[in-house]
């Protein structure tokens, strides 16, 4: 979790880079509050924001706080119980929740601090969690392979590994994280090379060290999922915020 406070006449206009989780975005401002824009749609306020969300740009107007919460996709499938259909969406948290995400909002903005605030977070979605039924333990040993190889790890020997066959491992990984198995191994692996490009490294040491094939690989890599260069990615501002509010992110080191 993380806290952000907009001082009036604060205004953000960020655009958001693909990363291994789900987010939740709580918008506990009284005045303007967040805005969204991704693919043709608009949300306001408290949202939910899926895998792979494509171009996603957040705005938001000063003063006011904002609740953000990392999600692995292994947990997220419990806590919002609907993984493949948030895959690529942006969905507003009543959508989701319903009257719960109020009462929810209401009781993290009247919070004193926010300690208090990261407290009630892990109440609710403890209890999310502990009235749902969780993904396989099968699924959920290999996203935590994935995090701990960095994505450099091959799907036919996760396979082997829980002792299920490449294509129940596919079905049943699809069905409860959202993406394939191969797509959630890039893109364990695209997060690590963004974060060492924009901690300064060259494109080519980034390629070598994220087990890219080369550095044309990368630039393919980085195309497909921000549209952007190698280059452009390294200076993106939602990497410098990341770091400073994630500065050990699972997954990264």
């Amino acid at each position: 979790m993380a806290g952000f406070h907009l001082r009036a006449p604060a205004f953000v206009d960020i655009t958001m880079v693909a990363h291994p989780s789900v987010t939740l975005l709580i918008d506990l401002s009284e005045g303007e509050g967040l805005g969204y824009h991704a693919q043709g749609r608009q949300e306001h306020g408290s949202a939910v924001i899926g895998l792979l969300p494509g171009d996603l740009q957040v705005t938001g107007q000063g003063p006011g706080d904002c609740l953000q919460i990392r999600l692995a996709p292994v947990v997220a499938a419990a806590v919002f119980g609907a993984p493949a259909e948030l895959t690529g969406a942006l969905v507003s948290l009543e959508d989701v929740w319903g009257r719960d995400a109020r009462r929810a909002v209401d009781r993290l903005r009247a919070a004193a601090s926010w300690e208090e605030r990261f407290r009630i977070s892990s109440q609710i979605l403890g209890r999310r969690l502990a009235s749902r039924a969780p993904v396989d333990p099968e699924v959920a040993f290999a996203w935590r392979r994935m995090l701990a190889s960095r994505g450099r790890v091959r799907v036919d020997g996760l396979a082997d590994e829980v002792g299920w066959s490449r294509k129940r491992l596919w079905s049943r990984f699809g069905s409860q994280v959202g993406i394939t198995p191969k797509r959630a191994a890039q893109l364990v692996r695209f997060d690590h090379a963004a974060h060492l490009l924009a901690a300064g490294h060259a494109a080519a040491s980034v390629a070598a060290e994220s087990g890219y094939a080369d550095q044309a690989h990368l630039h393919r890599e980085v195309k497909t999922f921000t549209g952007l260069t190698p280059t452009a990615l390294a200076t993106a501002p939602w990497l410098a915020i990341d770091d400073v509010a994630w500065p050990a992110s699972p997954g990264r080191g």
